[in-house]
């Protein structure tokens, strides 16, 4: 990795947003819990949980974790500050364990471990951030063919999870969900990124809010942010958050990569031998999400259904055919 002041300071800040946001999972899902007992759920369509205390508590520790993680995205490439969310896993399965009484089998911690592992390769072949002087810049990366395509499809396959496969099958399949927060994240990340890079240079006196680019970006923001939260919550309130929070992050991670490859042409400043070392980091993470993700269910009993053909007991068949007496 190249070693240099604001890879540092996007390093901690990742790091720091990752204890924030991977306890507002636990605080949230504790949230949507209660307010689901009162309630309609969240995962049926619910809006409860905006009157429960413990949700709210939940997202104002997301906010801090957000800003923290914004910020390290002025300072950092997306590259290095993304997989660092593995983190947030460690933190959401500790608290799943003494707050929610949820515990992940061995093979649960095997596949966090490998996630961390995967992370920590990437983190450290991580390349400089490349220097910024506007965001035109940024504009004009985002507006490029290749970016477009990638943006184009990215909302295409949304649009057709949230309107056709998420109200038949999300309850069920926790990767619509996922899905859905993670390609829409990969879009947010690069937006936040152009706020953040706006927001660093104001501050340095060159003022970045005058240009439409910047509140083009800052809408577009908060809205992938709305529906991002939405959905997350549905996840949550569906399934296991000490699944849900492993899947999610490599997926997200994935995505936003891919997207951040694209946009800002990541490969240029990298060597062949840290290219590969990524791409081994990729497997390692996607091969913990993939242990996770079967695994989910392992020691669980299997669930009890009624037979498709009752048979009937030998006192039904008496009282079908009783016995004559002469």
């Amino acid at each position: 990795m190249g070693i240099s002041s604001d890879n540092v300071r996007g390093f901690l800040l990742a790091v720091s947003s990752s204890v924030f946001i991977g306890s507002s999972t636990i605080i949230k899902k504790k949230g949507l819990i209660k307010s689901g007992a009162a309630g309609t759920r969240a995962a049926s369509g619910g809006f409860s949980y905006l009157c429960e205390p413990w949700w709210w508590a939940g997202m104002i520790t997301l906010i801090v974790g957000e800003t923290a993680n914004f910020v390290a995205y002025a300072y950092a490439p997306a590259i290095l500050v993304t997989p660092l969310g593995a983190l947030s896993i460690i933190f959401s399965a500790v608290l799943a364990h003494f707050m929610l009484k949820e515990k992940l089998h061995i093979f649960g911690i095997l596949g966090c471990v490998l996630c961390i592992v995967g992370s920590t390769t990437i983190v450290l072949h991580a390349p400089l951030e490349k220097k910024i002087e506007s965001v035109k810049e940024v504009w004009h990366l985002a507006t490029e063919p290749v970016f477009l395509v990638y943006s184009f499809l990215v909302i295409v396959v949304v649009v057709v999870l949230v309107f056709k496969y998420a109200p038949r099958y999300g309850q069920s399949h926790m990767i619509i969900y996922v899905g859905i927060c993670s390609l829409m994240g990969s879009l947010t990340v690069m937006s936040v990124k152009a706020v953040a890079i706006a927001a660093k240079l104001t501050f340095e006196g060159m003022n970045q809010f005058k240009y439409f680019e910047t509140w083009f970006f800052t809408v577009f923001v908060i809205g992938c942010c709305i529906l991002q939260v939405i959905y997350l919550n549905k996840a949550l309130d569906a399934f296991n958050s000490a699944v849900i929070s492993p899947v999610y992050y490599v997926m997200f991670t994935t995505f936003t990569i891919l997207a951040s490859m694209i946009m800002f042409k990541d490969w240029d400043t990298q060597s062949a031998t840290q290219i590969a070392t990524e791409v081994c980091g990729f497997i390692t993470i996607l091969s913990g999400t993939f242990l996770l993700h079967k695994t989910k269910d392992m020691g669980k009993g299997p669930p009890t259904q009624p037979p498709l053909f009752q048979t009937q007991s030998h006192h039904q068949n008496q009282n079908l055919h009783p016995t004559r007496t002469l």
